[in-house]
């Protein structure tokens, strides 16, 4: 009789799903709409005057279960500052092949510099472009910042960048659909930090299956 009765809630499962009005997604003309807090690919966010947020500090990496982040940190100095206080990212990359979007980087992160967007459409055609560096990662410009390195604009000290953090982030409103393949927005691709992140993801060609953590 138990086996009967399982059966029969089984088909009813099947049979009431028969009649349910099919949802058809006219995937890639009309693609779907995630939700506000779907973890998809990372963005490295700017303060309201464009300098870049991380410090280089290594935490994301450090919690990534994954190993799928590679940072660098670099010093600042007075001719050529790309954050507030001692140091910022020379080198940051994610492998976009290993990271299972747990979102334990963006917890670890302690300046809000690292974020995650509602950006899911990642598939490329080779394991190497899935090796994402500061020149996709990083938000661009929004209107009333300027391109690092420059000198401070929004206090003497670091501390001045991140007290008012919450209250004026300069984050980036609308990244996650920025045309990142825009040669009129430069980055800190250009910098000597971000030439040595493309020679060391450049190292990964040979072995591809590599992070390009493992590759240096």
């Amino acid at each position: 009789m138990g086996t009967f009765t399982g059966s029969f809630k089984g088909f009813g499962v099947t049979f009431a799903h028969m009649f349910r009005k099919v949802i058809t997604t006219d995937y890639p003309f009309s693609p779907p709409t995630p939700a506000p807090r779907y973890h998809g690919r990372h963005i490295l966010n700017r303060h309201p005057d464009g300098l870049e947020k991380c410090i280089g500090c290594e935490l994301c990496a450090w919690a990534c279960p994954a190993d799928a982040i590679y940072v660098e940190g670099a010093n600042n100095t007075d001719e050529q500052r790309f954050s507030p206080g001692e140091r910022y990212a020379g080198i940051y990359q994610i492998n976009y092949a290993r990271c299972i979007f747990c979102g334990l980087c963006i917890e670890a992160c302690p300046t809000r510099s690292l974020t995650m967007s509602n950006e899911y459409e990642l598939a490329r055609d080779s394991r190497q472009d899935l090796i994402f560096t500061k020149k996709e990662l990083l938000a661009p410009l929004l209107p009333g910042m300027e391109q690092p390195p420059h000198p401070m604009r929004l206090g003497e000290t670091d501390k001045d960048y991140y007290v008012g953090a919450l209250t004026n982030p300069g984050t980036s409103a609308g990244a996650e659909r920025a045309p990142w393949s825009d040669a009129g927005t430069e980055d800190a691709a250009s910098t000597a930090g971000a030439a040595d992140a493309r020679a060391e993801t450049a190292g990964t060609l040979h072995n591809p299956g590599k992070s390009a953590k493992e590759a240096v």
